[in-house]
Protein backbone atom coordinates (compact mmCIF):
# COMPACT_ATOMS: atom_id res chain seq x y z
CA UNK A 1 0.00 0.00 0.00
CA UNK A 2 1.56 3.35 -0.57
CA UNK A 3 0.04 4.90 2.64
CA UNK A 4 1.28 4.28 5.86
CA UNK A 5 -1.66 4.00 8.05
CA UNK A 6 -2.81 2.40 11.18
CA UNK A 7 -5.31 0.38 9.60
CA UNK A 8 -8.13 -1.50 11.49
CA UNK A 9 -9.22 -4.86 11.49
CA UNK A 10 -11.70 -3.97 8.93
CA UNK A 11 -9.63 -1.97 6.62
CA UNK A 12 -6.55 -4.32 6.74
CA UNK A 13 -9.50 -7.15 5.61
CA UNK A 14 -10.93 -4.83 2.92
CA UNK A 15 -7.52 -4.15 1.57
CA UNK A 16 -6.24 -7.69 1.31
CA UNK A 17 -9.61 -8.62 -0.57
CA UNK A 18 -9.61 -5.70 -2.81
CA UNK A 19 -6.02 -6.67 -3.36
CA UNK A 20 -6.64 -10.23 -3.91
CA UNK A 21 -9.85 -9.20 -6.58
CA UNK A 22 -7.63 -7.07 -8.43
CA UNK A 23 -5.10 -9.84 -9.21
CA UNK A 24 -7.59 -11.60 -11.03
CA UNK A 25 -9.68 -8.87 -12.28
CA UNK A 26 -7.31 -6.06 -12.95
CA UNK A 27 -10.42 -3.53 -14.34
CA UNK A 28 -13.13 -4.31 -12.02
CA UNK A 29 -16.49 -3.08 -12.68
CA UNK A 30 -19.38 -1.62 -9.97
CA UNK A 31 -20.79 -5.12 -9.63
CA UNK A 32 -17.79 -6.76 -8.63
CA UNK A 33 -16.75 -4.68 -5.90
CA UNK A 34 -20.20 -4.57 -4.72
CA UNK A 35 -19.74 -8.22 -4.45
CA UNK A 36 -16.41 -7.83 -2.56
CA UNK A 37 -18.75 -5.49 -0.02
CA UNK A 38 -17.03 -2.89 -0.51
CA UNK A 39 -20.51 -0.39 -0.55
CA UNK A 40 -21.02 -1.12 2.73
CA UNK A 41 -18.03 0.85 3.80
CA UNK A 42 -19.61 3.57 5.85
CA UNK A 43 -22.61 2.30 6.66
CA UNK A 44 -23.62 1.44 10.34
CA UNK A 45 -23.50 -2.20 11.30
CA UNK A 46 -27.38 -1.91 12.55
CA UNK A 47 -28.39 -0.69 9.05
CA UNK A 48 -26.45 -3.56 6.96
CA UNK A 49 -23.15 -2.39 6.62
CA UNK A 50 -19.30 -2.74 8.27
CA UNK A 51 -18.86 0.83 9.63
CA UNK A 52 -15.41 2.78 9.05
CA UNK A 53 -14.44 5.70 8.22
CA UNK A 54 -11.62 7.87 7.09
CA UNK A 55 -8.67 5.12 7.35
CA UNK A 56 -11.03 2.25 5.33
CA UNK A 57 -12.02 4.73 2.79
CA UNK A 58 -7.98 5.79 1.67
CA UNK A 59 -7.19 2.23 2.14
CA UNK A 60 -9.78 1.44 -0.20
CA UNK A 61 -9.04 4.59 -3.11
CA UNK A 62 -5.40 3.77 -2.52
CA UNK A 63 -5.92 0.15 -3.91
CA UNK A 64 -8.56 1.12 -6.30
CA UNK A 65 -5.98 3.86 -7.93
CA UNK A 66 -3.83 2.02 -10.02
CA UNK A 67 -6.63 -0.21 -11.77
CA UNK A 68 -8.85 3.57 -12.30
CA UNK A 69 -11.75 1.51 -10.76
CA UNK A 70 -12.09 4.05 -7.41
CA UNK A 71 -14.33 7.20 -8.97
CA UNK A 72 -17.40 5.82 -9.17
CA UNK A 73 -17.31 3.82 -5.80
CA UNK A 74 -16.19 6.91 -4.19
CA UNK A 75 -19.39 8.46 -5.24
CA UNK A 76 -21.37 5.93 -3.94
CA UNK A 77 -19.75 5.65 -0.92
CA UNK A 78 -19.18 9.21 0.15
CA UNK A 79 -23.76 9.92 -0.87
CA UNK A 80 -23.77 6.46 1.26
CA UNK A 81 -21.95 7.59 4.19
CA UNK A 82 -23.29 11.20 4.32
CA UNK A 83 -27.02 9.64 3.88
CA UNK A 84 -26.16 7.47 6.78
CA UNK A 85 -25.04 10.60 9.21
CA UNK A 86 -28.02 12.49 8.52
CA UNK A 87 -30.26 9.73 8.79
CA UNK A 88 -29.11 6.71 10.31
CA UNK A 89 -32.59 4.71 10.21
CA UNK A 90 -33.32 5.35 6.22
CA UNK A 91 -34.79 2.24 4.59
CA UNK A 92 -32.51 2.60 1.97
CA UNK A 93 -28.95 2.25 3.46
CA UNK A 94 -29.41 -1.64 3.32
CA UNK A 95 -29.87 -1.68 -0.45
CA UNK A 96 -27.56 0.90 -0.75
CA UNK A 97 -25.04 -1.21 1.76
CA UNK A 98 -25.51 -4.31 -0.72
CA UNK A 99 -24.52 -2.68 -3.77
CA UNK A 100 -28.86 -3.37 -4.96
CA UNK A 101 -29.32 0.70 -5.44
CA UNK A 102 -26.32 3.12 -6.87
CA UNK A 103 -25.94 6.66 -5.40
CA UNK A 104 -24.09 9.59 -6.23
CA UNK A 105 -23.37 12.48 -4.62
CA UNK A 106 -23.64 16.52 -6.00
CA UNK A 107 -22.23 19.83 -4.23
CA UNK A 108 -25.21 21.95 -5.52
CA UNK A 109 -29.23 21.87 -5.03
CA UNK A 110 -30.50 24.08 -7.87
CA UNK A 111 -29.01 25.04 -10.90
CA UNK A 112 -26.67 23.38 -12.99
CA UNK A 113 -24.26 20.66 -11.37
CA UNK A 114 -21.39 20.00 -13.70
CA UNK A 115 -19.15 16.59 -13.73
CA UNK A 116 -21.11 14.85 -11.02
CA UNK A 117 -18.87 11.67 -10.46
CA UNK A 118 -21.42 8.25 -10.41
CA UNK A 119 -24.29 10.34 -11.17
CA UNK A 120 -24.47 8.92 -14.69
CA UNK A 121 -25.72 5.25 -13.45
CA UNK A 122 -26.92 6.30 -10.41
CA UNK A 123 -30.65 5.21 -9.19
CA UNK A 124 -30.41 8.17 -6.58
CA UNK A 125 -28.52 11.29 -5.97
CA UNK A 126 -27.73 13.01 -2.48
CA UNK A 127 -27.72 17.13 -3.27
CA UNK A 128 -26.00 18.82 -0.69
CA UNK A 129 -26.46 22.38 -1.26
CA UNK A 130 -25.72 25.64 0.99
CA UNK A 131 -28.44 25.81 2.78
CA UNK A 132 -30.02 22.33 2.48
CA UNK A 133 -29.35 18.54 1.75
CA UNK A 134 -31.71 16.45 -0.04
CA UNK A 135 -32.28 12.85 -1.03
CA UNK A 136 -33.88 12.82 -4.47
CA UNK A 137 -34.26 9.67 -7.09
CA UNK A 138 -32.62 10.54 -10.27
CA UNK A 139 -35.94 9.92 -12.26
CA UNK A 140 -37.36 12.80 -10.09
CA UNK A 141 -39.36 15.40 -12.10
CA UNK A 142 -37.46 18.66 -11.83
CA UNK A 143 -34.12 16.49 -12.40
CA UNK A 144 -32.38 15.70 -16.01
CA UNK A 145 -28.79 14.71 -16.21
CA UNK A 146 -26.12 14.58 -19.60
CA UNK A 147 -23.88 11.95 -19.24
CA UNK A 148 -20.09 12.60 -20.27
CA UNK A 149 -17.05 10.83 -21.41
CA UNK A 150 -14.10 11.98 -19.27
CA UNK A 151 -9.91 11.75 -20.67
CA UNK A 152 -9.38 9.49 -18.06
CA UNK A 153 -12.41 6.74 -18.82
CA UNK A 154 -14.78 7.95 -16.30
CA UNK A 155 -18.12 8.47 -17.25
CA UNK A 156 -19.82 11.78 -15.37
CA UNK A 157 -22.86 13.31 -15.71
CA UNK A 158 -23.74 17.56 -15.87
CA UNK A 159 -27.23 17.73 -13.63
CA UNK A 160 -29.94 20.40 -14.33
CA UNK A 161 -31.81 20.64 -11.34
CA UNK A 162 -35.37 22.75 -11.64
CA UNK A 163 -37.35 24.64 -9.13
CA UNK A 164 -39.69 22.16 -9.22
CA UNK A 165 -37.64 19.48 -8.23
CA UNK A 166 -39.87 16.92 -5.92
CA UNK A 167 -37.08 15.50 -3.43
CA UNK A 168 -37.65 12.33 -1.83
CA UNK A 169 -36.48 14.06 1.61
CA UNK A 170 -34.66 16.69 3.10
CA UNK A 171 -32.12 15.26 5.03
CA UNK A 172 -30.51 18.67 6.10
CA UNK A 173 -31.34 22.49 5.78
CA UNK A 174 -29.30 25.53 7.87
CA UNK A 175 -26.02 25.56 9.39
CA UNK A 176 -26.81 21.18 9.50
CA UNK A 177 -26.86 21.33 5.70
CA UNK A 178 -23.42 23.57 5.53
CA UNK A 179 -21.49 21.24 7.94
CA UNK A 180 -22.80 18.39 5.84
CA UNK A 181 -21.42 19.70 2.77
CA UNK A 182 -18.25 21.13 4.36
CA UNK A 183 -17.48 17.22 5.60
CA UNK A 184 -18.46 15.60 2.32
CA UNK A 185 -15.92 18.00 0.23
CA UNK A 186 -13.20 17.39 2.93
CA UNK A 187 -13.32 13.75 2.64
CA UNK A 188 -13.88 13.92 -0.90
CA UNK A 189 -10.59 15.65 -1.36
CA UNK A 190 -8.60 13.45 1.77
CA UNK A 191 -9.97 10.41 -0.13
CA UNK A 192 -9.15 11.71 -4.11
CA UNK A 193 -5.35 12.52 -2.36
CA UNK A 194 -5.42 8.98 -1.08
CA UNK A 195 -6.00 7.55 -4.50
CA UNK A 196 -3.39 9.93 -6.36
CA UNK A 197 -1.22 8.15 -3.81
CA UNK A 198 -2.14 5.23 -4.66
CA UNK A 199 -1.66 5.85 -8.73
CA UNK A 200 1.58 7.79 -8.09
CA UNK A 201 3.69 4.75 -6.27
CA UNK A 202 2.64 2.14 -8.88
CA UNK A 203 3.98 4.95 -11.70
CA UNK A 204 6.91 5.11 -10.05
CA UNK A 205 7.46 1.88 -8.97
CA UNK A 206 6.78 0.54 -12.49
CA UNK A 207 9.40 3.26 -14.29
CA UNK A 208 11.84 2.19 -11.99
CA UNK A 209 11.57 -1.43 -13.40
CA UNK A 210 11.26 -0.34 -16.93
CA UNK A 211 14.99 1.72 -16.14
CA UNK A 212 16.47 -1.05 -15.00
CA UNK A 213 15.02 -3.41 -18.24
CA UNK A 214 15.71 -1.00 -20.96
CA UNK A 215 19.06 -1.30 -22.07
CA UNK A 216 20.67 1.65 -24.43
CA UNK A 217 25.13 1.32 -25.35
CA UNK A 218 24.92 -2.50 -23.54
CA UNK A 219 23.61 -1.15 -20.04
CA UNK A 220 20.08 -0.19 -18.38
CA UNK A 221 19.55 3.06 -18.44
CA UNK A 222 18.90 2.93 -14.84
CA UNK A 223 22.47 3.26 -14.49
CA UNK A 224 22.24 6.87 -16.61
CA UNK A 225 22.67 9.75 -14.12
CA UNK A 226 20.52 11.95 -15.19
CA UNK A 227 17.45 9.61 -15.29
CA UNK A 228 18.22 8.52 -11.48
CA UNK A 229 18.24 12.10 -10.91
CA UNK A 230 14.68 12.64 -12.33
CA UNK A 231 13.46 9.57 -10.62
CA UNK A 232 14.57 10.76 -7.65
CA UNK A 233 12.05 13.54 -8.43
CA UNK A 234 9.44 11.21 -8.70
CA UNK A 235 9.91 9.84 -5.69
CA UNK A 236 10.92 12.38 -3.49
CA UNK A 237 7.47 14.13 -4.78
CA UNK A 238 5.79 11.18 -4.25
CA UNK A 239 6.68 11.07 -0.46
CA UNK A 240 5.11 14.61 0.79
CA UNK A 241 2.25 14.13 -1.04
CA UNK A 242 1.79 10.66 1.36
CA UNK A 243 2.62 12.09 4.14
CA UNK A 244 0.56 15.07 3.97
CA UNK A 245 -2.10 12.90 2.54
CA UNK A 246 -1.82 10.23 5.91
CA UNK A 247 -1.62 13.21 7.78
CA UNK A 248 -5.25 14.53 6.27
CA UNK A 249 -6.83 11.16 6.67
CA UNK A 250 -5.94 11.06 10.86
CA UNK A 251 -7.10 14.36 11.37
CA UNK A 252 -10.52 13.33 10.49
CA UNK A 253 -13.13 14.89 13.33
CA UNK A 254 -10.61 17.36 14.84
CA UNK A 255 -10.37 21.05 14.58
CA UNK A 256 -7.19 21.08 12.34
CA UNK A 257 -9.04 18.77 9.43
CA UNK A 258 -9.48 21.19 7.02
CA UNK A 259 -6.23 22.76 7.38
CA UNK A 260 -4.46 19.23 6.95
CA UNK A 261 -6.84 18.54 3.77
CA UNK A 262 -6.05 22.11 1.84
CA UNK A 263 -2.33 20.90 2.66
CA UNK A 264 -2.23 17.52 1.21
CA UNK A 265 -4.56 18.86 -1.58
CA UNK A 266 -1.97 21.50 -2.89
CA UNK A 267 1.07 19.00 -2.92
CA UNK A 268 -0.99 16.31 -4.71
CA UNK A 269 -1.51 18.83 -7.28
CA UNK A 270 2.05 19.60 -8.07
CA UNK A 271 2.87 15.43 -6.91
CA UNK A 272 0.52 14.30 -10.20
CA UNK A 273 2.39 16.11 -12.18
CA UNK A 274 5.99 15.56 -11.48
CA UNK A 275 5.35 11.95 -11.09
CA UNK A 276 3.20 11.54 -14.13
CA UNK A 277 4.96 13.58 -16.95
CA UNK A 278 8.24 12.17 -15.74
CA UNK A 279 6.96 8.19 -15.90
CA UNK A 280 5.78 9.21 -19.57
CA UNK A 281 8.78 11.01 -20.66
CA UNK A 282 11.14 8.36 -18.85
CA UNK A 283 9.09 5.54 -20.50
CA UNK A 284 9.50 7.66 -23.67
CA UNK A 285 7.22 7.18 -26.58
CA UNK A 286 5.40 4.11 -25.51
CA UNK A 287 4.47 5.97 -22.39
CA UNK A 288 1.09 7.08 -23.53
CA UNK A 289 0.15 3.84 -26.02
CA UNK A 290 -2.94 1.58 -25.15
CA UNK A 291 -0.74 -1.38 -24.04
CA UNK A 292 0.46 0.85 -20.91
CA UNK A 293 -1.47 1.24 -18.03
CA UNK A 294 0.72 3.79 -17.00
CA UNK A 295 -1.30 6.47 -19.64
CA UNK A 296 -4.22 6.16 -18.41
CA UNK A 297 -2.68 6.71 -14.59
CA UNK A 298 -1.75 9.68 -15.91
CA UNK A 299 -4.41 10.81 -17.39
CA UNK A 300 -6.32 10.01 -14.08
CA UNK A 301 -4.26 11.63 -11.99
CA UNK A 302 -4.57 15.00 -13.98
CA UNK A 303 -8.60 14.44 -13.38
CA UNK A 304 -7.77 14.01 -9.59
CA UNK A 305 -5.63 17.57 -9.85
CA UNK A 306 -8.44 19.31 -11.67
CA UNK A 307 -11.37 18.10 -9.05
CA UNK A 308 -9.29 19.23 -5.94
CA UNK A 309 -9.62 22.80 -7.24
CA UNK A 310 -7.68 25.64 -7.49
CA UNK A 311 -4.56 26.01 -5.69
CA UNK A 312 -4.34 29.21 -4.41
CA UNK A 313 -8.10 28.73 -2.87
CA UNK A 314 -6.27 25.80 -0.92
CA UNK A 315 -3.33 27.91 -0.08
CA UNK A 316 -5.45 30.72 1.21
CA UNK A 317 -7.26 28.64 3.21
CA UNK A 318 -4.57 26.56 4.77
CA UNK A 319 -2.61 29.88 5.68
CA UNK A 320 -5.72 31.13 7.13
Amino acid sequence: MALELPLTDTATLLQQSVQRYLADHPKPAFAGLAELGLMAVGVPEEAGGVGGGAIERAAIMAELGPALAASDWLAHHLATALLARLAPDHGLLGALAMGEARIALAMGDAGEVPLVAGAADADWLVLAGETRTLLVAASAPGLSRRQRAMMDGSVTADLSIGAGLEADAVLAEGADAAAARGWALDARNAALCAEAAGLMDRMVRDTAAYLQQRKQFGVPIATFQVLRHRLADMQMALLKAEGLTERAILAEGTDGWGHAVSAAVVETIDAVRTVGEGAVQLHGGMGVTEELSLGGQFKRGLAIAATLGSKSVHLARHAA
